[in-house]
């Protein structure tokens, strides 16, 4: 169980890298800001896609593993959306401690839906 956690964390974090940083262009990132537009969406369904394969690797039920995706999805755009609108509103600038405090915010949000993924996958691989 103990290594099935660190890969499910590991996958996490790479994951959380490669959805959000190098599979993520410009006009996702203006999307953000509108409810209305199909960047954000994009965004978060890039992120639920690569936990799938994680979550399968885990074992989940279906079940599970749809209600998990559901979760991270909701929050993931919830949270960039939030975010994005607030960036757009204040057009914040990214050489201050404010970009970077609202910046910090939304991916510790992240590492904490991650936080439950986890406990989700530890939690069902020991009943």
């Amino acid at each position: 169980m103990d290594l099935l956690f660190l890969w499910a964390l590991v996958g996490l974090q790479i994951k959380h890298f490669l959805a959000d940083y190098t599979l993520q262009w410009p006009s996702m990132i203006a999307g953000k800001c509108h409810f209305n537009r199909w960047g954000g969406y994009l965004h978060a369904g890039i992120h639920v896609v690569m936990t799938l394969l994680i979550l399968v690797f885990c074992g989940l039920s279906a079940t599970l593993i749809a209600m998990v995706l559901l979760f991270e999805f909701v929050v993931h755009y919830a949270t960039d959306y939030a975010k994005g609108s607030y960036d757009c509103a204040h057009k914040l600038d990214m050489h201050t401690r404010h970009y970077w405090v609202i910046h910090g915010f939304d991916q510790l949000v992240h590492q904490l839906t991650y936080a439950i993924i986890l406990a989700v996958i530890v939690y069902f691989n020991q009943v």
